[in-house]
């Protein structure tokens, strides 16, 4: 019996110590990241490059235009993803009734998760461009492409989290009068919404990071001034790295880096306003 223990005890410590090694690498990949862009950013930051967009004389260029234009376009993916995928997984989870029609719908949901970017670019491509005649390479096309992207993501994670409230909670509401969209909207989806928020910063992250989508729409062109709203040409902080990036000048090296650190710093001021909205209305029972 006290081999058996000290078995057990000693894989307990090995299994820690494996967990403590992960994090540690992660930890270190990411510090070598930062410490490499920082480095080779330096030079590439001036008084203008965040006030000034494109141009062809590096010394000129900036991300201005770049930054507006994905502030933008996260902006209409999240007016239109966020809602219609909370919805959606309300609907599903809470109202729809169990037959197959709903059981395909729930795996065409998992299944667009898992779709890669480029074929919603390629449906961006077909739908907005050529059937609705959006304005091409603007941040309003570009925000319901990613939308198409992310919504499954919101809608799948929106799910377990409403799954993860106790039924007590739902009883509980039923049992002193409570109808059933009282009982959803009251009382659920506030217990909810922590879980919702999460798979919302995950989906919103992953899109403010795409670029096959955004070039398969036309926002790789070169834009020399800021997007004035969401139909006027722009282009996003991802697609303007990848232009820097295959720039014959050298000087361009250090103006890749240096958007590369801004647009770290972008995606972590919007996860962490994401995380304070979702720890200021998590709720525990």
């Amino acid at each position: 019996m006290k081999r058996r223990v000290a078995r057990r005890y000693a894989a307990e410590r090995r299994f820690r110590a494996l967990g403590l090694a992960a994090v540690l690498l992660s930890l270190a990949f990411l510090a070598f990241l930062l410490v490499t862009m920082i480095v080779r950013g330096a030079g590439g930051f001036s008084s203008t490059f965040l006030t000034a967009s494109d141009a062809t004389d590096p010394a000129m260029a900036g991300v201005w235009g770049a930054l507006k234009g994905s502030m933008l376009t996260i902006l209409v993916t999240m007016a239109l993803a966020f809602p219609i995928g909370v919805l959606a997984a309300v609907y599903l989870e809470e109202f729809a009734r169990r037959n197959r029609w709903n059981d395909l719908v729930e795996v065409s949901i998992n299944n667009l998760a898992a779709v890669p970017s480029i074929i919603f670019g390629l449906l961006g491509l077909a739908v907005f461009l050529k059937v609705m005649n959006l304005p091409r390479s603007a941040p309003l096309v570009g925000g319901l492409t990613l939308a198409l992207m992310t919504m499954p993501v919101i809608v799948i994670a929106g799910r377990n989290a409403i799954k993860a409230v106790p039924p007590s909670i739902r009883d509980a509401a039923l049992g002193v009068g409570a109808s059933k969209m009282q009982v959803v909207f009251h009382h659920v989806l506030p217990l909810a919404l922590p879980g919702i928020l999460t798979g919302t910063i995950i989906g919103m992250a992953r899109a403010l990071g795409e670029t096959a989508p955004l070039l398969m729409i036309g926002m790789r062109a070169f834009i020399a001034a800021p997007p004035a709203g969401v139909t006027s040409p722009a282009t996003v902080l991802p697609v303007q790295i990848f232009l820097w990036s295959d720039e014959v000048d050298r000087a361009f090296v250090e103006k890749t880096s240096a958007a590369i650190i801004v647009l770290l710093v972008f995606m972590l001021m919007m996860n962490g306003l994401a995380i304070y909205l979702r720890n200021k209305f998590e709720r525990r029972w």
